[in-house]
């Protein structure tokens, strides 16, 4: 059985625990975490060995990045980035009930938890965290780093670009573009296209206010104008 790290002890990364676990399929040996107050703790059971550059340090062991929250949702790609990890050492774990079609591909580094449904011809890249019972519809094209929170629903040829964070119960209408590094507030109902670097909520979605620095400093990054 191969060897799993997991970076991060917080809150998503203890969820990815609990879905390898289920799976079965990786050995787990524990979480990394740069916060020194945890190294030698335990956090539901399973260790905190250390800090996350231990990586290095363990060249046979598959790594996932499960860091991230509404407030910093750049913060898995400033890891990815610091890393600087081949591609292969990072496990794609997807938690046993998820419903994943034979035509969809996963990247990756990517994490789908419990109960959540890929329909038909649906492509997610690398390190996408896919929470709880979303579904993504036919021909949906999630990009590297994009986070969709708990009952997330996204219509047909919907396209989260690099880095967009959807947050819990938001529905997407169909053939809409989530611009890089945009944030869909919780129960937001999109109905059209959102430009990189903004924050959008309510029903129908309108724009509240840019994104946040450390977001708006990784679509300048990858090239895109400062919003």
């Amino acid at each position: 059985m191969t060897a799993l790290v997991i970076v991060g002890a917080g809150g998503f990364a203890r969820e990815t625990a609990q879905a390898v676990r289920d799976a079965g399929e990786f050995e787990l040996l524990g979480h990394l975490d740069d916060n020194p107050a945890l190294h030698g703790t335990e956090v539901d059971g399973v260790p905190v060995l250390g800090g996350g550059d231990l990586v290095h340090e363990l060249p046979d062991v598959q790594v996932v990045v499960c860091v991230g929250n509404p407030r910093d949702y750049a913060a898995r790609a400033r890891l990815v980035r610091r890393f600087e990890l081949p591609e292969e050492r990072y496990a794609t774990v997807v938690h046993p009930t998820a419903a994943v079609s034979g035509t969809s591909v996963i990247g990756p580094g990517s994490v789908l938890l419990a109960h959540c449904v890929l329909t038909a011809a649906v492509r997610v890249g690398a390190h996408v965290s896919v929470m709880p019972h979303v579904v993504l519809t036919h021909d949906d094209v999630i990009e590297d780093f994009a986070t969709l929170t708990a009952g997330v629903r996204l219509g047909g040829g919907v396209r989260l670009e690099r880095g967009a964070y959807v947050g819990s119960g938001a529905l997407v209408r169909e053939g809409t573009t989530i611009g890089a590094w945009s944030q869909i507030g919780m129960g937001s109902g999109v109905l059209g296209d959102v430009p990189p670097g903004e924050v959008w909520v309510g029903s129908p979605a309108r724009r509240l206010r840019a994104a946040g620095a450390a977001a708006l400093e990784e679509l300048v990054t990858m090239g895109g104008p400062a919003t």
